[in-house]
């Protein structure tokens, strides 16, 4: 009898213990996620200005659309097979499992950590939707518009979904490598950088291309664009702590940091050969925007800083080669969000603290970095070119020249930005 009730107490005492360390919610967490979650969809709108102010204005509302179609199309993929993809419970190092396809198996009860699984998934959504439409700066004015959609859908489900689940799924290749990226200066940045750079190379050269001034018909549009990229840009890296924490905090003030430091060095480099413009200040906030993703959650603020200045710079300069390349990637999409992406990665390995960097004693992460980076940068790359391939050899790639000189906006949408 006494050794029955002993062991009832042991099974009682186990499964309270069990209790305590299962995941429970947190509804500050909660509310801090679903924000965030917002502020990541806002930036869509905002980069559709940001890119539409960089185009002549008879492609404006084509532009507008690539950012939008993302939002819906992305936004029906994930939830049909991409998160699934990304974050199903698996022993794969390379793609998850499908139990939550269609989001189905206990995908409205489930908790990821102290958040429900369905806001984890919505967030997490959101940075594939960017990351897809960050693509379409490359491409703007002279792609089909069919072309468009059916690469999404592909490039989605056979690059975006297995990267993030390498990078951030605990049994993923890079995880388990110790890859730092805390809110996708791989996943995010460098992947869409390498796919706009193959779907560049694939599509080719607008014809007036380096014949003829392409001038952006409207600024105002691309500071506003930024000004929403960064307001934004807030929930993607602070939301990427998935709390309302200490480390949100971080992150929150690291973003804000070294946009504004990339900002002002880029516009003194431009004022060293001229006068400083609105594009090169609204191009260099990006920058250091996407320097800071990956790095948001591992550095002091001083770091960011550091970040933030030096990006600036290098971005400026990069954006400049496609011309000595001759190489049309349209809005300077590999020159940002490539060289920025690659640049933040890499320098997470340096600058991360608490002996996660290369300043904190672990030399070995910047090795560690330096691979994951381009690993995943490759891969999108090299498929993203045989995804182009195949659809410039099927239904075809770019409109017709008589198309382009006429506009996307009319001969693929039938309408007109300004009447």
């Amino acid at each position: 009898m006494k050794k029955s009730l002993l062991t009832t107490l042991l099974l009682l005492s186990s499964f309270a213990a069990f209790a305590d360390e299962a995941p429970t919610l947190d509804t500050g967490d909660t509310a801090w996620l679903l924000v965030s979650s917002a502020f990541v969809l806002l930036m869509l709108p905002g980069l559709a200005l940001f890119y539409g102010g960089m185009v002549r204005a008879k492609n404006v509302l084509s532009t507008f659309l690539y950012s939008f179609t993302a939002l819906t199309i992305v936004g029906v993929v994930w939830a049909v097979i991409g998160f699934t993809l990304a974050f199903g419970e698996t022993e794969s190092p390379f793609v998850g499992g499908m139990q939550y396809l269609m989001l189905g198996g206990d995908f409205m009860t489930a908790l990821s950590g102290t958040i429900p699984l369905s806001v984890f998934a919505m967030f997490q959504g959101m940075f594939a939707i960017i990351t897809v439409a960050l693509i379409s700066g490359a491409i703007v004015e002279r792609m089909k518009f069919s072309a468009w959609v059916i690469f999404m859908v592909v490039w989605v489900i056979v690059v975006y979904s297995p990267v993030a689940h390498w990078v951030w799924a605990s049994s993923g290749w890079l995880f388990k490598m110790g890859a730092l990226d805390f809110a996708g200066g791989t996943v995010v940045h460098f992947s869409s950088g390498c796919a706009a750079l193959a779907l560049a190379i694939v599509l080719g050269n607008r014809k007036d291309f380096q014949k003829t001034a392409i001038i952006p018909h409207n600024l105002t549009q691309t500071l506003i664009g930024a000004g929403l990229l960064w307001f934004g840009w807030f929930g993607f890296n602070a939301g990427s702590a998935l709390g309302a924490n200490v480390l949100a905090g971080l992150a929150f003030a690291n973003t804000m940091i070294a946009a504004a430091a990339a900002g002002v060095s880029w516009m003194l480099i431009e004022w060293t050969h001229g006068k400083p413009s609105a594009l090169g200040v609204a191009s260099g906030i990006v920058a250091g925007l996407v320097a800071i993703t990956p790095a948001a959650g591992f550095v002091a603020p001083w770091g960011a800083l550091v970040l933030g200045l030096l990006v600036g710079v290098l971005c400026c300069y990069a954006i400049r080669l496609k011309f000595k390349l001759k190489l049309d990637d349209s809005l300077d999409v590999f020159g940002i969000h490539g060289v920025g992406g690659l640049f933040g990665a890499i320098m997470t390995g340096v600058l991360a603290i608490e002996g996660k960097g290369l300043i904190s004693g672990n030399a070995a992460q910047v090795g560690i970095q330096t691979i994951g980076v381009l690993s995943a940068g490759l891969y999108s790359f090299v498929v993203t070119l045989v995804i182009a391939y195949a659809l410039k050899a099927t239904i075809g790639l770019r409109v017709t020249p008589e198309q382009e000189a006429e506009g996307t906006d009319v001969n693929q949408h039938g309408e007109k930005a300004y009447n």
